[in-house]
């Protein structure tokens, strides 16, 4: 992991064990900003996107990634970026329409769809995907969202760009080794269960420089 990285996943960690009282954050409506890390809660069944290093047992055979209903895991972190052929300027509003890789910063890997079954519901897998963040064209998806840009109090779909699925949650939960958790995947049209809202996260500024990410001067909120 390099050093950008390895403070980010720090800070995180600092930062959750700081609670609420420590951000000193007032709650308004802002936009989600390109390079910004933060958790994404499925409104339908209020659990949070998830990754872990636990590969599914059929299908692809990937990196797991489920719905967790735990709040403080380091592990629903993700990071908005932009792709090899869709750029992004770091700290810009992200917006509707844009084509994005969301990563899994403690594993590197991008969220992930292809023309696999999912374990449970048979519906498409999700997975993550890639190495050091450097997957295919099977990590990209587009915010489909209300107005000109992603706000972080308003519900979000992501549209997966080679299956044209949606990113939701089946409903099913796991045994083990996941016990409990809930089986994200990709559905073939939108519906209550494919809608996210943001959560806790650190929100980059446009004036802030590559490297930064676990500065002071960073906003967040409660991770």
């Amino acid at each position: 992991m390099d050093m950008p990285k390895l403070w980010l996943v720090l800070a995180l960690s600092i930062l959750i064990s700081l609670g609420p009282s420590s951000t000193g954050m007032t709650k308004t409506v802002r936009d989600v900003t390109w390079g910004s890390v933060f958790k994404l809660l499925n409104t339908a069944y209020e659990v949070r996107l998830h990754s872990h290093d636990v590969k599914y047992g059929s299908g692809s055979g990937q990196q797991s990634v489920t719905g967790l209903q735990e709040k403080e895991d380091v592990n629903s972190h993700w990071q908005v970026k932009g792709t090899t052929v869709y750029g992004a300027n770091r700290g810009e509003p992200v917006l509707c329409g844009s084509k994005v890789r969301l990563e899994h910063p403690p594993t590197e890997k991008n969220l992930h769809s292809h023309h696999f079954s999912s374990p449970l519901s048979r519906h498409q897998e999700v997975s993550a995907f890639g190495d050091a963040g450097e997957g295919d064209s099977g990590d990209v998806w587009e915010v489909v969202c209300k107005g000109s840009s992603w706000k972080r109090d308003q519900t979000v779909q992501f549209r997966h760009i080679d299956t044209s699925v949606y990113l939701g949650v089946s409903g099913n939960t796991f045994g083990r080794p996941i016990n409990g958790q809930y089986e994200v995947v990709g559905l073939p049209h939108s519906d209550a269960s494919t809608h996210w809202l943001t959560q806790e996260g650190i929100f980059i500024h446009p004036s802030e420089k590559p490297g930064s990410w676990a500065k002071s001067n960073s906003e967040h909120t409660e991770l």
